[in-house]
């Protein structure tokens, strides 16, 4: 049985809706005038985001995303014209960047607090470094005003993670940069490289970093 009772100001409804295991209950709509509401029963699809990491890193090994080291991209951001882009939240990317680096946030707060939009950030705190975040629906346009798909690009992020497989991470690990990445080649992106060790590496080695008053 799917109930669900909604109280107004003024009086309350309840919606209840019976099934056997004979017969499966199909999706069903209730209306109001001025509410329209979907049983419980159903869900949104998934997002490219919330894809397993194990489909994520197939896709990036066959597009021949690399991973680079700190010393290898500052290295070939100036000699090769590749452009960092930061993908930490825009306050994260105000302390501290690289010189030239390009910020477009691939979570950003958390704007609503629906019972589905809870649960799927408790999916993304999994991972550990998504607290308080959820998805910019807005990451690829964002992107592709800055930055065309000839770009030559470098992902970065906080911690990097690896698509590198260990005895104890035998897939690697995902994070924020390598997310991007993989949306990144799933719309047409084709020069899209990894830092690993992230940008937490690049600070540690005293590479050049900026802040936002700087620039």
């Amino acid at each position: 049985m799917v109930a669900l009772s909604l109280a107004s100001p003024h009086s309350t409804y309840t919606f209840s809706q019976v099934h056997t295991k004979s017969q499966p209950a199909p999706l069903q709509f209730y209306s109001i005038p001025g509410l329209r509401i979907r049983s419980a029963a159903t869900k949104p699809a998934k997002s490219p985001v919330e894809e397993e990491w194990k489909i994520k890193r197939e896709l990036l090994l066959e597009k021949r995303v690399r991973s680079v080291d700190v010393k290898e991209a500052f290295r070939l951001q100036n000699e090769n014209n590749f452009v960092i882009l930061d993908v930490r939240p825009e306050a994260e990317f105000k302390e501290a960047h690289p010189p030239g680096a390009v910020n477009v946030q691939i979570f950003r707060l958390i704007k609503e607090w629906t019972a589905w939009d809870i649960a799927r950030r408790a999916a993304f705190a999994f991972f550990g470094i998504f607290a308080g975040t959820e998805e910019n629906p807005e990451f690829i346009e964002s992107v592709t005003s800055k930055l065309d798909k000839s770009s030559k690009i470098i992902v970065a992020c906080s911690t990097g993670g690896t698509m590198k497989p260990s005895m104890n991470l035998p897939e690697g690990q995902q994070s924020r940069s390598l997310i991007a990445a993989y949306l990144l080649v799933l719309n047409g992106y084709t020069n899209v490289y990894h830092l690993e060790g992230g940008l937490y590496t690049w600070f540690k080695q005293d590479l050049p970093a900026v802040t936002e008053n700087e620039e």
